[in-house]
């Protein structure tokens, strides 16, 4: 009999390309390439004792240490592994597609209520940039942020410009902190992020910059600086800084991300 290789073959095999590619970009994004490289020779030297050689003895150690290996690799890489699931239901072809599902009755007032949040932080970034005062400010997406709000200070308040200002103030006990914005409101202010180590972040930029970072590298949290040194505004979003912002372009850059 010839071997058939039909179109579901095909597409098997793409999956399984697809998937192998996903896992290659955790695990460089995590910097654990050199992992994933050993977990894939230990991989195929298992198929070929066992399915090639044959050999019973040596393959059924294998077998067992694929089997507890397994679990131990979930653990290993717990963070990382939820870190890819919250970025693959946060990306936004699936937010695109949860869209499409809303009614349209609920749109003009979901545009209202995003702009009484985005226009306060908008407004207050570009009054402290004017002055040179120093902001953390980060918007909670789908990632719950309820860790980083146990570090600072609970609020619960509108969002309002005045607030923000006052709180980021240079003789504010909470400035040096990053505030918290969740579901519309201001949750809490003085949190602390977590601190990204990346090389490649400019060595000009501060550990507000690095904070930022931070958090948009385990979350799909946005984070807005403003730099206490020039005055610039940026977005960290998804592991990714965007410089020296204008008022338009932050508004824009919220809009699309929030809307």
């Amino acid at each position: 009999m010839f071997f058939e290789f039909g179109l579901k073959d095909i597409i098997d095999i793409l999956l399984v390309a697809l998937m192998l590619y996903y896992i290659y970009r955790l695990m460089r994004d995590s910097r654990s390439l050199n992992v994933f490289s050993g977990i894939m020779v230990f991989i195929v030297v298992w198929l070929f004792v066992s399915q090639v050689l044959q050999m019973r003895l040596l393959g059924s150690i294998l077998d067992k240490l694929v089997s507890v290996g397994v679990i131990a690799l979930i653990v290993l890489f717990q963070e990382d592994i939820r870190k890819f699931l919250y970025n693959l239901g946060a990306h936004q072809r699936i937010r695109s597609i949860l869209r499409f599902f809303r009614f349209s009755k609920n749109k003009d007032r979901d545009q209202k209520d995003v702009k009484e949040v985005i226009m306060p932080i908008v407004l207050s970034s570009m009054n402290m940039s004017k002055g040179k005062v120093g902001a953390l400010i980060v918007i909670e997406r789908n990632v719950p942020l309820d860790d980083i709000v146990a570090t600072g200070d609970v609020i619960d308040a509108l969002i309002n410009q005045r607030l923000i200002e006052n709180i980021f103030f240079k003789n504010s006990p909470l400035h040096d902190g990053a505030m918290i914005i969740s579901k519309k409101r201001i949750k809490a202010a003085g949190c602390i992020l977590p601190v990204s180590h990346d090389m490649d972040i400019p060595k000009e930029l501060g550990l507000r910059h690095r904070a930022a970072m931070g958090i948009s590298q385990e979350t799909d949290a946005l984070a807005v600086v403003v730099s206490e040194e020039t005055g610039g505004i940026s977005i960290a979003q998804r592991g990714e800084f965007r410089l020296r912002l204008s008022a338009e372009e932050l508004e824009s850059i919220l809009t699309k991300e929030l809307g």
